[in-house]
């Protein structure tokens, strides 16, 4: 092969990669959604599930202003908690089902590259499918679906992501004692006017063990 032909071959394979790279780079900068003021956190509520009564401590790290607490956060929860979920704040010696926080953070960036484009007709079903292979029960993502559906069903489409670790470095929770297994559902949605394609997001189904914390919140962009 003639030294004119190789370079040729090699510089089309140089310009290809060069392409390539700076496609990628457009798409991920284009999917990737950085807030131009402070992103509320939308109701993020926190279940307990020990395997016996007993005193738990919960503090929330998070990168941003906290807005709302249902008990009162009082820089930590403590509590008692039993194994159906019940909690006795420890603060005010009443009970409540799950810890209640809301907040907003300029620090959130989240990760539209992969989800879900969803009708918001389809809202429901979507949800009720996609949450209980997330590892929800039916008491908890009725109370997702109650707060979530009213907020997105009327919009023609939905552009769904569930965050990963871009929200666990947001809003990292330190638990006492350590849980034995942890579930944070958290939906990052879009509205959008028209369909689009969007690569699907692979979910992973959650199993309980042990003591069980579970949480769920989310979050609209506009």
């Amino acid at each position: 092969m003639k030294l004119s032909k190789i370079r040729l071959i090699i510089g089309v394979f140089i310009l290809v990669l060069i392409v390539g790279s700076v496609t990628w780079a457009l798409f991920y900068k284009q999917h990737e959604y950085i807030s131009p003021e402070p992103a509320p956190l939308a109701k993020p509520v926190i279940y307990l599930y020990p395997t016996k009564q007993e005193a738990v401590s919960i503090k929330l790290n998070f990168s941003g202003q906290l807005t709302c607490t249902y008990p009162d956060y009082k820089n930590g929860w403590n509590v008692i908690a039993v194994p159906d979920g019940t909690l006795t704040n420890l603060d005010d010696n009443k009970q409540y089902p799950y810890l209640f926080w809301e907040g907003v953070s300029t620090e959130a960036k989240w990760d539209l590259s992969k989800g879900f484009v969803v009708a918001g007709k389809d809202t429901k079903d979507f949800l009720q499918e996609k949450l209980a292979f997330l590892g929800l029960t039916p008491k908890e993502y009725n109370e997702f679906i109650v707060y979530w559906l009213p907020v997105m069903k009327n919009n023609k489409y939905n552009l769904v992501t569930f965050a990963g670790r871009e929200y666990e470095e947001l809003a990292p929770l330190h638990i006492t004692p350590n849980p034995d297994s942890v579930l944070r559902v958290f939906m990052v949605f879009k509205p959008l006017d028209r369909y689009m394609e969007v690569q699907p997001q692979e979910l992973k189904s959650f199993e309980r063990k042990g003591f069980t914390v579970v949480e769920w919140g989310g979050t609209e962009l506009k």
